[in-house]
């Protein structure tokens, strides 16, 4: 398709074509999880092609293993003094099941450290010419237009610079509901063809009906148009990815046949929030430890984060087509976190999976505050629960399986926790409010004393600290040994500064996550489903009634666990207090990390920079500054009544909405089409036509040509006055 201007005109002309390309249609049929595919798992084309160095994974899981036996032997030591109780065999288990956890994180976080100490050289394959072809998708729902097309015609616009453009289309894949946001899409991408139409090939989809959420949205491509492609480069609406970055991950999938996924490890940019730049400094300092280190021992099983990663086409549309599970939402209908298990399932038809930590480049945005984390935590909570359906699946890779668990545990070791902090209060107030029976119905000379080994558990405390910030500490150890980074973050003392900010904020923040994770854990268990919200990424700000009743209950417990506290000693309050004082300041710490004004005041200090932030890639400049044109651009939207009295907008609209009708002849009649069918039919006049639909049935009208053609042939106003309002 061209597009064409005319600078004489207020409004772009669309000459010829569509907004995709035609149509190749193949099928991705959905995966069994009791049963392989036929021919599945295939044959490595390169000899020894998917095959993993066992060695790495018994370094790594093997010395967590070992970690944790002697852990729970000192613990059980601990208690084995006088004889283990049924608290502290519960005390034991709720032990047992967190510290695994960490020591898996830990011994990556040693693998991952050992290799950055050596610099190792990134994969190469410069050398090779690009003759595949790659789809670069960029999925959207109810984001603003002006950071998605602005994002997008950067990195065309790049690529195109470095000569490789030929290789690569560029596709918008949006699912959004909004009908404003709709229209203002058509806009931007009308904006973005004139801009790069004679450089590269960008094209927009929106969907009709968003089935499956991203998951579907990129299913519905594979089906339609994947067949047309080698590889599939899948973006988020936030992502950004260097020229160098596009090309390299192209390369190294054509070099390596057997290879079905890389995913890249981005870095978080363009944070201005408090709560942005923590996880921002967070994931620059002390990420490239466990992602390099996890990179390092999975090797060919690693694992997909649903962005930022270049997949094999065949093997996606193959091998990768996620199943319905049975039953309701939560644990039911379509795959949530989708990432985790497609990844699992291309390793299990005999692909490799590979997480490329020596490749930068790659980036993406966070949330801006709290509430806004745990919306998306709520999410991916429901999501990575699921994945109970999916653990036990034929034909995994066990390191696949690992993954999907760990997934799990990241929203189920917050319940573990809260349980051993409660645990461990209520064996304190036990020995200070309850009678010891010191005389059993043994017979025994000698009374039983209620003892604990106290120098073994403070020992064992230490240790388990020492194991859970390990990675942080590893993390701080290359910052400093970087002179170069730590030049650019101000010097090694204004890095440390922010190091010890970053840990106090953590540390505040890390009790509210668990309870916010331990209400998510217990929303889905009682069968509430999570929806698809759109996520803010700016501003996190909220009014304080607000922050009030979204923190109310975390106060209310952290000052119940005080109370709790103060009966046994002072003592216990004071060791409990870095796991209170977050409670008690849930709502200004929400207030303080949230706001965007603190944050970039914080930011003109210099603390908790980043490199991104202190010298920004060109890309995310570029970025930003187009972002600001593209939103004076369509600062007057489109709407449906101007639609309707501008017949080569209406012919814009219709060439660029999706051709695929929202369901197939003869299938039921939703409730949804049969409303706005029946309002359409009884509009008299175009004048405030908007307002007889709600905003779901505005967004479907937007995407039915048949039923716009029948309004364009509505009267501007009704003959008659009085009817004119309600027309």
């Amino acid at each position: 398709m061209q597009t064409e201007f005319d600078t004489n005109a207020t409004e772009p002309t669309l000459v010829g074509g569509a907004a995709m390309p035609l149509e190749r249609p193949s099928p991705m049929e959905p995966q069994s999880l009791r049963a392989l595919s036929e021919g599945m798992p295939r044959k490595s084309i390169i000899a020894n092609g998917v095959k993993s160095d066992g060695l790495r994974r018994l370094l790594v899981v093997g010395s967590a293993f070992i970690m944790s036996v002697m852990a729970i032997y000192e613990m059980v030591s601990v208690f084995n003094v006088g004889g283990v109780t049924p608290l502290e065999y519960i005390v034991l288990v709720l032990f047992a099941v967190n510290f695994c956890w960490i020591a898996l994180a830990f011994s990556g976080g040693i693998a991952g450290f050992i290799m950055l100490l050596k610099k190792p050289v990134a994969e190469t394959a410069e050398s090779i010419k690009l003759h595949t072809r790659t789809a670069i998708l960029m999925p959207t729902y109810n984001e603003s237009p002006d950071r998605v097309f602005a994002a997008v015609e950067v990195m065309a616009m790049a690529l195109v610079t470095s000569g490789e453009s030929h290789a690569f289309d560029w596709f918008i894949l949006s699912d959004t509901t909004d009908p404003d946001i709709a229209l203002a899409e058509e806009q931007a991408f009308l904006i973005l063809r004139h801009k790069v139409s004679k450089d590269a090939r960008v094209y927009y989809r929106r969907r009709r009906k968003n089935d499956a959420r991203k998951a579907g949205n990129v299913a519905d491509f594979c089906k339609r148009w994947g067949a047309r492609y080698d590889h599939l480069l899948v973006l988020d609406a936030d992502s950004l990815m260097e020229t160098h970055t596009i090309v390299s991950l192209a390369r190294r999938m054509q070099a390596d046949p057997d290879a079905g996924l890389i995913q890249t490890i981005p870095y978080l940019v363009n944070g201005n929030t408090l709560m942005a730049r923590l996880q921002q400094f967070a994931a620059r300092i002390y990420g490239p430890v466990i992602g390099t280190g996890l990179s390092w021992w999975a090797h060919k099983e690693g694992n997909f984060w649903g962005h930022n990663a270049i997949i094999r086409t065949q093997a996606f549309m193959s091998a990768a087509g996620l199943p319905h599970l049975a039953g309701k939402p939560p644990f039911g209908g379509h795959i949530m976190s989708h990432d985790f298990v497609e990844a699992a399932l291309i390793r299990r038809a005999g692909w490799s999976v590979v997480i490329a930590a020596d490749l930068p480049g790659s980036y993406e945005e966070c949330p801006p505050s709290i509430v806004d984390l745990a919306v998306r935590d709520r999410r991916w909570c429901q999501g990575n629960l699921q994945h109970t359906r999916i653990l036990f699946s034929k034909g995994l890779h066990w390191v696949s399986r690992l993954h999907l668990l760990t997934g799990i545990m990241a929203y189920l070791s917050s319940p573990f926790w809260l349980m051993l902090i409660l645990s461990g209060l209520m064996l304190a107030l036990q020995a200070h409010f309850i009678r010891p029976e010191y005389f059993t119905d043994q017979f025994s000379l000698f009374p039983t004393w209620p003892v604990m080994d106290s120098d073994r558990a403070l020992r064992l405390f230490y240790i388990t600290m020492g194991i859970l910030f390990g990675p942080k500490i590893l993390g701080v150890i290359l910052l400093l040994k970087n002179s170069t980074m730590s030049k650019q973050l101000g010097g090694r003392g204004k890095a440390m500064i922010s190091v010890i900010i970053e840990v106090i904020l953590s540390a505040l923040i890390a009790p509210i996550m668990m309870l916010i994770h331990c209400g998510a854990v217990m929303s889905i268990l009682a069968g509430r489903d999570s929806g698809w919200s759109p996520q803010r990424r700016d501003d996190g700000s909220l009014p304080w009634l607000t922050l009030i009743y979204r923190h109310r209950w975390h106060m209310l417990m952290g000052a119940l666990l005080g109370y709790a506290a103060v009966l046994d000693s002072l003592t216990l309050l004071a060791w409990m207090s870095p796991a209170l004082i977050g409670l008690w300041l849930a709502v200004p710490l929400s207030a303080m990390t949230g706001s965007e004004r603190f944050g970039l005041w914080v930011k003109s200090l210099g603390i908790l920079a980043t490199p991104e932030e202190v010298s920004a890639p060109q890309l995310s400049v570029d970025s930003q500054a187009r972002r600001a044109e593209y939103v004076q651009a369509i600062a007057e939207p489109w709407t449906l009544y101007r639609l309707l009295q501008d017949a080569e907008l209406m012919a814009l609209h219709l060439a660029v909405i999706d051709k695929k009708p929202h369901r197939l002849a003869g299938s039921a009649v939703e409730s949804l089409e049969a409303i706005t069918r029946v309002k359409v039919q009884e509009a008299q006049c175009q004048h405030n036509i908007a307002n007889l639909f709600t905003r779901q049935e505005l967004a479907y009208l937007l995407g039915n040509p048949l039923l716009l053609k029948q309004l364009q042939k509505l009267p501007e106003q009704s003959e008659s006055e009085g009817l004119v309002s309600f027309c």
